[in-house]
């Protein structure tokens, strides 16, 4: 890989894992919040794994579908940092198991992005689409898992049939990203 792919790379995550600034505007049918708004703060307690704030939002304001500027909801946010009973209390408020941020990506690829396979496991039981290719890299849940080396990640895709075959805008499957990394154990998985 040269020097230029993986900068770009680098910056991509980050600017996806880190927030995208603010935004002047709200989105089509989702609900954009000002950086102090009730929604902001329901964000922020699901990032930050504060139950008993979620709890209060909730029962206030009842919409766990709320959006910041790179369209984030709480439930990506959980799901993000591996909090599970906010991932379940979201879902039991009718939280979107499949809403997609600005870059395609839902709450279930960034759990299994960071190897959370209880959560991923949650929200594939609720629906959640196992083989959703995001739209900056092409990437599925199962790619990125393989590619960090999560194996319980790789196995719970697996077993709810992910596609072992779909590739990336680059033509690289999850085997191949697999390989790259080293990660022999994953590897054998995806044979």
């Amino acid at each position: 890989m040269n020097k230029l792919y993986a900068l770009l790379l680098v910056v991509t995550l980050l600017s996806l894992l880190a927030g995208c600034g603010p935004s002047d505007s709200g989105s089509g049918s989702h609900t954009a919040m000002a950086p102090d708004g009730p929604g902001m703060a329901l964000i922020e307690s699901a990032e930050h794994g504060d139950l008993s704030a979620v709890e209060q939002l909730l029962a206030r304001n009842r919409q766990p579908n709320v959006r910041d500027s790179c369209d984030w909801t709480p439930l990506m946010k959980a799901a993000l940092n591996g909090h599970a009973a906010i991932v379940d209390r979201l879902l039991q408020a009718g939280a979107q198991v499949d809403a997609m941020d600005s870059g395609g990506y839902t709450a279930m690829m960034l759990a299994a992005s960071n190897n959370h396979a209880a959560i991923v496991e949650r929200l594939l039981d609720k629906g959640a689409m196992v083989d959703h290719q995001e739209s900056t890299m092409g990437w599925t849940a199962l790619i990125w898992a393989a590619k960090q080396g999560h194996v319980a990640s790789v196995k719970t895709l697996l077993d709810h049939r992910a596609d072992r075959t779909l590739k990336d805008f680059e033509g690289k499957t999850a085997a191949d990203w697999a390989r790259a990394g080293g990660h022999d154990e994953i590897l054998a998985l995806l044979r």
